[in-house]
């Protein structure tokens, strides 16, 4: 029988702030050392209030914004009411019937709300010897955005979580780094073969990678698949973990609903009368807000003519994009311009494997080797090896290949003696060509380039050649 899948997405970002949501404490949850950013307050002790991080409301407002969401103009924060080893309070600090945004879309996805929490520190498990807790984490500012159940594939919910990570990085309110797990999606899944009608929908925790996304919505439509097919079991509402080496989902818990948090407005912080703060205004917001993605991916791709994947690495990596887009102020010219994006995207990104992304280059010596290049200065080998030289050591393109002899030779009295010595020294490729063997020519001047190493201009040895095999 054919269903539909349905997917909706809850997915939390750590903010970027010098402090935790509501206290003082350094906001580092990676710090090697466990429970040393912790206070009184996030270690909930009895006595202490309290108060609200200006800086993470002014977060997700930026992302309320650029998502075209409603901000709201009245907020307030709730306690959610569970018990576990890492929420110490025994209850979080969360947003329920206010959240800051409401609305929006990214990728085409509707957005049913954005909302601020304390996120909940670490536990770690050791098997046999229990578990311990590490609170670095506890009270971190936690963005929370849930979209409607509006995602009908895998890969449509690994492109929405993608192009998330992009802006909450372009707006620098996260990193969102998911390996750190400082950006953590869960998936409402559920199937149907009666149309409008959802199916009974699971939620899957666990999802540390945009791989795990599409492999544990795939698992989970085959096992609810199954389930219907067969009439073997049911399919209950429940919240289930990814096993990332068996590539399975398993049962956690049965899923809450709202009531059973017991949600009422946290007694001890303010209500937010949102248009009292001049600094977070619609207005004042738009000032500071830098190119969205979607623009600039626009504006890429209309300007310079790149390629869909040269865009998404200079989207993806914000001081390539930068780079790129500091040498092509210089170039101008729209060749010149594509041939800074091929020796970007393939040279320099080569070199840096994992590390710096533009090493010790500058726009100004990048863009003057791409002019060299184009003007026959420097050959393709005599240009990756300048490149390879200025990303480690930086300096002045023109001054290093001089010094290293990447120069391109066009004397033609220097390059005619290393043309004679080759037909010399081959003289069976000499007379295939004579006899026609066109081919033969890529030889030569194959022969002629390892001779030169790499310097003489490949134009001027083929001129060579065909005048001395007449």
């Amino acid at each position: 029988m054919s269903y539909t899948l349905t997917i909706g997405l809850e997915i939390h970002a750590e903010l970027k702030t010098k402090t935790k949501m509501f206290c003082n404490s350094a906001n580092n949850p990676f710090n090697s050392e466990p429970n040393v950013h912790i206070c009184p307050v996030c270690m909930a002790h009895p006595g202490t209030l309290p108060v609200i991080n200006k800086e993470a409301v002014k977060h997700v407002l930026k992302v309320g914004l650029a998502v075209g969401g409603k901000l709201a103009d009245f907020s307030e924060f709730d306690r959610k009411n569970y018990f576990y080893p890492d929420i110490p309070k025994g209850y979080q600090i969360s947003q329920y019937k206010y959240p800051l945004v409401s609305g929006g879309s990214i990728n085409g996805v509707l957005l049913e709300r954005i909302h601020l929490e304390e996120d909940t520190a670490t536990s770690i498990h050791e098997g046999s010897r229990g578990s311990l807790v590490d609170y670095n984490r506890a009270g971190v500012p936690l963005m929370e955005l849930v979209t409607t159940p509006t995602i009908h594939s895998a890969e449509e919910a690994s492109a929405f979580a993608r192009e998330l990570q992009l802006l909450l990085r372009t707006l620098g309110v996260s990193d969102a780094n998911m390996e750190k797990g400082e950006m953590r999606v869960e998936a409402n899944i559920s199937i149907s073969n009666k149309e409008g009608e959802l199916g009974t929908k699971v939620e899957v925790k666990n999802l540390n990678s945009f791989r795990s996304v599409e492999r544990a919505v795939a698992y989970e439509v085959e096992r609810m698949t199954h389930i219907l097919d067969t009439g073997e079991g049911e399919i209950v509402q429940e919240t289930r973990g990814w096993d990332e080496i068996k590539e399975i989902t398993f049962t956690q818990r049965k899923k809450e609903s709202a009531h059973d948090y017991r949600y009422f407005p946290d007694p001890d912080l303010p209500k937010l009368q949102l248009s009292e703060i001049p600094e977070l205004s619609k207005e004042a917001l738009q000032k500071e807000m830098p190119e969205l993605p979607w623009e600039k991916r626009a504006r890429l791709v209309r300007d310079y003519s790149l390629k869909p994947i040269s865009v998404d690495l200079f989207l993806g990596d914000l001081t390539l994009g930068k780079f790129f887009e500091d040498t092509v102020t210089l170039l101008k010219d729209k060749k010149l311009v594509l041939l800074a994006e091929n020796y970007l995207t393939s040279d320099v990104v080569g070199l840096a494997k994992g590390g710096s992304s533009v090493g010790a280059l500058t726009p100004v010596s990048f863009a003057k080797l791409i002019r060299m290049i184009n003007e026959g200065k420097l050959s393709s080998r005599g240009a990756k090896d300048t490149l390879a030289v200025l990303y480690t050591n930086g300096g002045d393109a023109e001054t290093v290949a001089k010094e290293k002899g990447f120069m391109q030779t066009n004397d033609e009295s220097a390059l005619k003696a290393i043309c004679e010595k080759i037909i010399k020294d081959n003289p069976k490729v000499a007379d295939e060509y004579r006899g026609g063997k066109v081919v033969a020519m890529q030889f030569l001047v194959g022969q002629g380039m390892k001779a030169s190493k790499g310097s003489a201009n490949p134009s001027t040895l083929k001129k060579l050649f065909e005048q001395l095999l007449k």
